[in-house]
Formats: structure tokens, sequence, C-alpha cells
């Protein structure tokens, strides 16, 4: 039923416009710092397309920018990226 509810949540969330833009070709990068900047993309890139306002994104900024919880969930999904492109990377090992 969680599932379900969050299927539904994303779906009435994420306009069809928001994947209009074609900017993901590829999660291998040449090196494990352009791993971590796309791991950094990959996160504001789901924030823009859960909240396609650029206006409220903006709005709601100065609440989270402050708030240490929202700072330490905001590195924990950039972590959680940079996990899955390490991966797609095999590690940066040949």
């Amino acid at each position: 039923m969680k599932k379900l509810l969050t299927a539904l949540c994303l779906t009435t969330l994420l306009s069809p416009a928001a994947f209009a833009e074609q900017w993901l070709t590829t999660l291998e990068t040449a090196t494990p710092q352009e791993g971590y900047e796309l791991a950094i993309k990959l996160s504001r890139m789901a924030v823009k397309f859960t909240q396609p306002s650029a206006e409220k994104r903006t709005a709601v900024r100065a609440e989270y920018e402050t708030d240490a919880d929202n700072l330490i969930a905001a590195a924990q999904t950039v972590a959680t990226n940079y996990q899955t492109v390490a991966a797609a990377n095999n590690y940066w090992k040949k």
C-alpha cells in the first residue's frame, strides 16, 4: 500500500514536461570527482522534477538551508546517488 501511495504521489507531482529534456545520457564518468558532480546533478534534478516551479523551490530554500536535519538529508541523497554512479563506473577500477 505504501509503495502504491508513493507511486501515486510521484505521478501527480511529476509533470510530463519535466521529462522532455534529455539530460542524463550515461552514468559513466572519467573520474570520481566527475562522478560526485553527477551525483549532485542527479539530486538537484530530482528536486526540479518533483517541484517544477522555480519560484516555489526558491521560496522554500530559505526554510531548509538553515536546518541541519534538512542539510544532512540533502547530503545523504547525494551520497546515495554517488554510490549508484560509483557502482556504474565499477568504482573506477580497471
